[in-house]
């Protein structure tokens, strides 16, 4: 195949613009800058996933954190929920009027509708949906898409151009595929646990859900590359992610020091386990990140502190020597750094051009003018809790808006209406 010919289908053949789906049109106006309304009222889809539809069935954080992306990137998500009850995380605190935030954070701008997947005639909506759908997400235990009658082969079969993601704890293959896990189970069972927190302390969960989280991105890049396949090649794939699969990816140089080594890293608090310096360290009133990742870094560090002795110290001379002699480095600039403020020192290292930052609290750093001036902290006006602050999309695409505010998590079965219309039911 030419060169020249995979980006050219790729431009026909990605969008999956359906003649119902409202979002076709948009790209146009997205290049614009404008932000267009629909005519339900929502905010019309503007990313580069523009006329994409996808349809979830996922529930909670790791498939929902799949399409919150696709759908910050203009894809169309139809989110397909339980009856009367819904999605878990609908009863997930914090609550705002009754609202679960959780549940706004990861779910707005989606569309909801219930269906019961064992009932004839809900089964008949999800089929006319999968009809006009580009992707469908799943993160049921492996076999009970295949007990409803919507396993891979079976919609393979009869949807060719339907992209199926599946992320579950531990894959479709293997012998742990049908255990059941969650964030806190695969953190453990993955070794990432094992690394986290102070020696001798007890087993410490990050604080956040990396577990689900990793999941989420990591089956966001594997629909990406399934829509990009299809639209050169016309096939649609599966895409099959284990959350401990993720977990060992995310574990990088902790797994090549076990390879090499034969020995299990341990936690090491803030300490990078072969960079030296590049950890917390203890100032005036609280503590500073000092990142010198290379020899000429720590010179610059050590200039800028006013120790230029340091630079020929046969102690600190490079990285190796200044890994075997940490904790020596780490009382000297200790002894310095207690002397004044980790405001003052910010200052002095970011004269010196030396990698350091300021250990911030949520609250700090979602409020950091950094933040601000990436657009990462947006608003979503909801009738029920009035307005609210989520996090923004951190991927910045030149020639697409990214709006200050967003569309609220649905309703359950809110749009039901609205989508039986569109499927002629």
């Amino acid at each position: 195949m030419p060169a020249t010919t995979a980006p050219q289908a790729a431009d026909v053949a990605l969008s999956g613009a359906r003649p119902w789906s409202k979002t076709a049109g948009n790209h146009e106006r997205a290049q614009q800058g404008g932000m267009p309304m629909a005519a339900d009222g929502q905010h019309a889809r503007t990313g580069p996933l523009a006329g994409i539809t996808v349809v979830d069935v996922s529930r909670i954080l790791a498939g929902p954190y799949c399409t919150l992306l696709m759908a910050e990137l203009g894809a169309r998500v139809i989110k397909v929920e339980t009856p009367e009850t819904g999605d878990d995380a609908r009863h997930y605190g914090p609550f705002v009027n009754g609202k679960s935030a959780y549940f706004q954070s990861i779910n707005r701008g989606k569309e909801s509708i219930a269906l019961n997947l064992k009932d004839a005639d809900d089964k008949a909506i999800f089929e006319a949906l999968l009809e006009n759908a580009d992707v469908v997400v799943e993160n049921f235990r492996p076999g009970t898409m295949e007990k409803l009658g919507y396993g891979w082969d079976a919609l393979h079969a009869r949807y060719p151009r339907l992209i199926y993601a599946a992320a579950s704890g531990f894959g479709h293959s293997g012998p742990d595929m049908t255990r059941p896990a969650y964030d806190m189970v695969v953190q453990g069972m993955g070794g990432i646990m094992s690394v986290t927190g102070h020696e001798g302390s007890p087993p410490t969960r990050i604080g956040m859900s990396i577990g689900d989280i990793g999941s989420g991105l990591y089956a966001t890049v594997g629909v990406l590359s399934a829509l990009y396949h299809r639209a050169i090649t016309g096939e649609a794939t599966k895409v099959d992610i284990g959350m401990f699969d993720c977990q060992l990816a995310l574990l990088e140089n902790a797994a090549v020091r076990f390879f090499t080594s034969g020995k299990a890293p341990g936690p090491l608090g803030a300490r990078h386990p072969s960079i030296t310096p590049f950890e917390a360290f203890e100032t005036g009133d609280g503590y500073i990140i000092i990142a010198a990742g290379n020899d000429g870094l720590f010179r610059k560090l050590a200039d800028g502190l006013g120790k230029p002795e340091w630079k020929d110290d046969p102690r600190y001379v490079s990285n190796p020597k200044r890994a075997e002699h940490v904790e020596q480095l780490k009382a000297e600039l200790e002894a310095i750094l207690k002397t004044d403020t980790t405001e003052h020192w910010m200052k002095v290292l970011d004269d010196a051009g030396v990698p350091a930052g300021p250990i911030n609290d949520i609250g700090q750093a979602v409020n950091y003018p950094q933040a601000a001036a990436r657009n990462m902290i947006v608003d979503v006006d909801d009738p029920i809790t009035g307005p609210m602050k989520v996090i923004g999309n951190p991927v910045k695409i030149s020639g697409f808006p990214d709006p200050t505010t967003r569309d609220p998590a649905p309703n359950l079965d809110q749009d039901r209406a609205k989508i039986l219309k569109e499927i002629g039911r």
